[in-house]
Formats: structure tokens, sequence, C-alpha cells
């Protein structure tokens, strides 16, 4: 069965930068068809969905995050990126990918801190 584990996170200033890394393991050649999609968790709410990349390529946004957030992966390493500019204090959460829409068990996910 498919994992993901994530990677990358860490305390950040506002305004700063940091690229977030989500390798699958046990898929196969069967990432490069799988629409992946990043999230995001802070405590007493909904996992909510920040990014998401489609297996032909179309990635989407939400408004909180467009034009700072870029999704890209790399299908020959079973990884799918997030690039986080001009992070903001409301970003702090934890991170986590996962494929869409049938979701399989969430991993451990990565804290993303943005503070002064």
């Amino acid at each position: 069965q498919v994992q993901f584990v994530e990677s990358g996170g860490g305390l950040v200033q506002p305004g700063g930068s940091l690229t977030l890394a989500c390798v699958a393991s046990g898929s196969g050649f069967g990432f490069a068809s799988y629409n992946m999609g990043w999230y995001r968790q802070t405590p007493g709410k909904q996992r909510e969905a920040i990014a998401l990349f489609t297996n032909v390529g179309m990635p989407s946004y939400p408004d909180p995050v467009k034009g700072r957030f870029t999704i890209s992966r790399d299908n020959a390493k079973n990884t799918v990126y997030l690039q986080m500019n001009s992070l903001k204090l409301e970003d702090t959460a934890v991170y986590y990918c996962n494929k869409f829409p049938d979701f399989v068990n969430w991993g451990q996910g990565t804290q993303v801190t943005v503070s002064s």
C-alpha cells in the first residue's frame, strides 16, 4: 500500500520561504497516475486542501495561498513538492500530502511554524 512521508518543515519568519517534499513509497509505477495534493491542519480545525495537482499537470490553489504557493511533482522520484513563499503567521500548521480523491492513510506530516 502506498505511503507518504512529508519533510521540509521548520521555523521561518514572516515573509520567508520553505519548500516541502513528499515522497511516496509502495506505489510502484503508479505514482504518475495519482492526483496529488497538499493539505494543512491546525489544532481544532479541519484539514484543508491548499494545493492540488492532477496527474495531467493542472495545479489549483485556494485564494489564501494563490500566488504564494506552488505545487510541483517529479514522477521519476515519486515526489511532490510545495514551494511556499511570502509566508504569513496564518500559514502555521502541520502540512500533509495525499492522493485524491481516494485518500490513503495520512502520514505524520511536517510542522511549519511562521513566527517572528
